[in-house]
């Protein structure tokens, strides 16, 4: 556990029983004269972008609407959104949608210049600042997005997923409201759902956990495993939608004062050459992964139990309560029906050693992981679910 930390939170969230009302303040309050309203198409078919929108427009203010993004984008498509959004100025920038929507956005709002792009904050991401303040409303309860400091791209000449880092993109206002999510297809958020799950287990099991961290981490634990199927098969659940909203919330900020760890470093690879969605490339190696750090975090896992375990189990040991959670972790992801094989995606054995090439990159990610993970046992990983 690290000895020293510190945590970097939105200026201001606002959550519960129409939560979106706030807007119009937000945006007198920021003297904002011009908004862009940063979504994608799937997010204006679902009409979950009509609420957002709006609220905005009741507030009289001037605003236009960029949603050219498709869901995993790579770094010159959302290149590209930025460029569109220069063109025509903002002095505030409303995002409504998943991680991809709310990274773009974030980017954007560090990008108003012409010294430099996305492709050169891959390897500087630290050389920008802020220039235009942000108002995130996730439309999913997982990515944690609207809270992190992160932006995660696509790299393609790579085939890797790369997290920009850059305490500049933390949103200046975040907006919680359940209503976002209510309609939510199973299976979006059932992907989005286990992210969350995967941010608070790896924070709380992460070389870099601290008690703040922990004390999000753990809650947002306890949270998911005790909501996230009511959640997600149950469309008239807004108390599970509620609380799942607050975990993925209580997630990012994890991530913000730890990190994660091997789930998502050996899942960058899924999403960058395979185009996997990030939620169920993190379902494929959660179990896996959890698995073989468990000699070195089972006093942890236990921890998880303690706090988690309201089913009238009675576990004892610390072996039983670490073994339950890891149990736990594959009931949720069998129950929610997530792929756990690449086979479903069509990857090929053959595949293998590109993708243990490519895992060992993510060093930001694997320096987190209790346990070393060498490129041989990333190897042993990977055939687990190929």
């Amino acid at each position: 556990m690290l000895a020293s930390y510190n945590l970097k939170m939105p200026h201001a969230v606002y959550g519960g029983v129409n939560a979106m009302d706030n807007i119009t303040a937000i945006i007198k309050a920021a003297g904002a004269k011009k908004v862009a309203m940063f979504t994608d198409p799937g997010i204006e078919k679902t009409g979950l972008f009509a609420l957002p929108e709006a609220a905005v427009k009741a507030s009289g203010v001037e605003y236009y609407v960029l949603d050219d993004l498709k869901p995993e984008p790579d770094y010159m498509a959302v290149q590209k959104l930025i460029d569109d959004f220069k063109a025509q100025g903002a002095d505030l920038i409303v995002a409504c949608g998943g991680g991809s929507v709310m990274d773009a956005a974030k980017l954007a709002s560090i990008l108003v210049t012409d010294e430099y792009g996305v492709k050169e904050l891959l390897d500087t991401p630290g050389r920008a600042k802020k220039c235009v303040p942000i108002v995130l409303i996730p439309t999913t309860a997982g990515t944690g997005a609207e809270v992190t400091p992160n932006a995660i791209v696509a790299v393609p000449e790579k085939q890797l997923k790369v997290g920009i880092v850059n305490e500049n993109m933390i949103a200046d206002y975040v907006i919680l409201d359940a209503r976002m999510i209510k309609n939510l297809p199973r299976k979006i958020a059932a992907a989005t759902g286990v992210d969350a799950l995967a941010h608070c287990i790896e924070c709380y099991t992460s070389n870099k956990a601290n008690p703040l961290s922990d004390t999000f981490a753990l809650h947002g634990l306890d949270l998911i495993i005790n909501n996230i199927i009511p959640a997600c098969d149950d469309p008239e659940a807004m108390d599970a939608k509620n609380a799942m909203q607050i975990a993925a919330f209580y997630g990012g900020l994890a991530i913000t004062a730890s990190g994660t760890t091997g789930v998502h470093a050996l899942s960058y690879p899924l999403g960058g050459k395979y185009h996997i969605a990030h939620g169920v490339s993190n379902a494929i190696l959660l179990v896996p992964v959890m698995k073989f750090n468990e000699p070195v975090c089972r006093e942890r896992f236990a921890q998880c139990y303690d706090r988690c375990a309201h089913d009238g189990s009675a576990c004892k040991t610390v072996e039983e309560k670490s073994a339950w959670i890891i149990s736990k972790l594959g009931e949720i992801v069998k129950h929610l029906e997530i792929p756990t094989s690449l086979k479903e995606f069509g990857v090929p054995e053959e595949d293998l050693e590109g993708l243990v090439q490519a895992g060992m990159q993510v060093t930001r990610l694997l320096v987190n992981n209790m346990r070393e993970i060498t490129p041989d046992d990333a190897r042993n990983i990977y055939k687990q679910v190929m």
